[in-house]
């Protein structure tokens, strides 16, 4: 019988690659959790399989609806789980504390809570976020998965609730979680609210003439280590392939460690524009910023023999190309 994956968040960038990654690589079902208003651009190649119900199907489920979220349990029935909803910008989540807690925990509780009613038995990945350990004293870096946490935003306080209640899940009740705390990822299809990505964007309007040569900038001397999505959607897939131990928490990450300042460096050296000026806009900076995210992730890479392939360059370089692409096409942007 074929094997059946709901993918909460199948329209997010993450989300998304992993539906792609599990097209190539699988021949399970693939059911994304959507909302109705849900965009979906993101999978918009997606679609005529979507209509044609060639593996790949939505279902409507949201976070903070438990009935829902029954009734996904109950109709898909899952073999695996990838939960990877989630109010998932740091930034925004200063201004919506409430939303962001209701969606990442308690939605999270009530997810694994309709795994428990349900009576099924998938395994499950519950994705915390390496913004659990905050402000990390330099002493503990790299960080390893038994660093205590020190939440440095609502968001971060969120996926640290996200974290425990994953792992309770498996303790008190028998679920088969397992929990990652990945480290920077991005690449085409990250939205605009994350710093590389504004930056790109930015660039690219700058290009096509669409904004004054002028990068706007928050905080660039956090050091932070970048992995390429679709390596990251890869590790996700061998989390729940490779030998799963119910319980695990991993953390798990790229090779290539940079400020923000360096990161921004390398998309302005791609750009066609040459006097592209950089200035901070106080509105950007975080009240509390988590400045060491260095990963030891020795753990994961042991049990799963997992490892980055695709380099830094070519995720920046691609990450350009897809703003490139998405402002010729569209135009106008929001300026954040």
């Amino acid at each position: 019988m074929t094997k059946r994956a709901l993918i909460t968040g199948i329209t997010g960038m993450v989300g998304s690659h992993l539906a792609d990654y599990l097209l190539e690589h699988t021949d399970w079902e693939i059911w994304g959790m959507t909302r109705w208003r849900s965009p979906m651009d993101n999978i918009r190649h997606l679609i005529p399989r979507i209509n044609d119900k060639d593996r790949v199907f939505l279902i409507h489920g949201d976070l903070r609806d438990s009935a829902s979220l029954l009734q996904v349990m109950d109709e898909v029935r899952p073999d695996y789980v990838f939960h990877l909803a989630a109010q998932s910008f740091p930034r925004t989540s200063f201004d919506a504390p409430i939303e962001t807690y209701d969606t990442n925990i308690l939605g999270t509780s009530r997810l694994l809570e309709a795994v428990r009613k349900t009576g099924i038995d998938p395994w499950i990945h519950v994705c915390s976020s390496s913004e659990v350990f905050g402000r990390v004293p330099k002493e503990k870096v790299p960080i390893n998965e038994e660093v205590s946490f020190h939440p440095a935003s609502p968001y971060a306080i969120s996926k640290t609730g996200t974290d425990l209640v994953g792992r309770f899940y498996a303790e008190a009740y028998g679920l088969k979680t397992l929990t990652t705390r990945m480290f920077t990822h991005t690449g085409p299809r990250r939205g605009d609210v994350f710093a590389e990505s504004t930056f790109a964007k930015q660039i690219a309007l700058i290009e096509h003439n669409l904004s004054e040569p002028v990068v706007m900038v928050g905080n660039l001397d956090s050091l932070r280590t970048f992995a390429d999505v679709r390596d990251a959607v890869r590790a996700y897939y061998m989390l729940l392939t490779h030998n799963p131990q119910a319980g695990e928490y991993y953390n798990i990450g790229g090779d290539h460690v940079a400020t923000v300042r360096a990161m921004l460096d390398t998309l302005l050296s791609y750009s066609t524009v040459s006097n592209i000026r950089v200035e901070v806009d106080p509105a950007r900076l975080r009240p509390i910023d988590a400045d060491l995210q260095v990963p030891d992730t020795r753990k994961f890479r042991d049990h799963t023999g997992w490892a980055p392939e695709i380099s830094f360059e070519k995720t920046m370089h691609d990450l350009l190309d897809y703003w490139r692409d998405r402002v010729g096409r569209e135009g106008a942007f929001l300026k954040r």
